[in-house]
């Protein structure tokens, strides 16, 4: 399936049809012709159709939609990402903000600890001057943008920074320190 096919696959609307009963659970050509009221010829053509184009996928479960097709030309459409440049000076660190970060955002935190630390100071880095001190409020309206379409919070966010010693905290008061001592290993 191309993205120039897709529109002409699904301008027509016995096939539209054929398509959304499957998306929505029929697993057999009789229940495509059940949901649709479609005849069985029209059902059966529009449906091979769309198995020729991989929209539709018959499987050991029946007929499913072929989401990984879809997938595929999502990404085809968006085209090449371009790098993005975190200003690190280390390549393999560019490396690992770009599969992190992105556009401003964590996208997630990584499960390897020092991919984790290394994101994680990253953010320090670009949120908090060393040495100024924050509100607790405060400290969590500067964490809300990097969360944001992410699968983690800006509490949950702030608790990381404090227990890798990128925050300080005290009687409510947030500091980056002045130096960084974490950035061994």
């Amino acid at each position: 399936m191309t993205g120039e096919n897709v529109a002409g696959l699904f301008a027509d609307e016995t096939r539209v049809r054929v398509f959304a009963a499957v998306a929505l659970g029929a697993t057999s050509t009789a229940e495509v012709v059940e949901r649709t009221g479609l005849p069985v010829k029209e059902a059966l053509l529009a449906l091979r159709r769309l198995e020729e184009r991989e929209a539709v996928a018959a499987g050991t479960g029946g007929l499913a939609v072929s989401y990984d097709s879809f997938r595929r030309l999502a990404r085809e459409a968006a085209g090449p990402r371009p790098a993005q440049d975190h200003g690190t000076g280390d390549e393999r660190a560019e490396a690992v903000l770009r599969t992190f970060v992105r556009d401003g955002r964590l996208v997630k935190l990584p499960a390897q600890w020092n991919r984790k630390k290394l994101v994680l100071r990253h953010i320090a880095e670009r949120t908090f001057a060393p040495g100024r001190e924050y509100a607790e409020h405060e400290v969590d309206e500067r964490l809300r943008p990097w969360c944001e379409g992410g699968r983690l919070d800006h509490v949950t966010l702030r608790r990381h920074l404090v227990d890798l010693h990128h925050l300080h905290r005290s009687d409510g008061v947030y500091r980056r320190p002045a130096e960084d001592t974490t950035r061994s290993g």
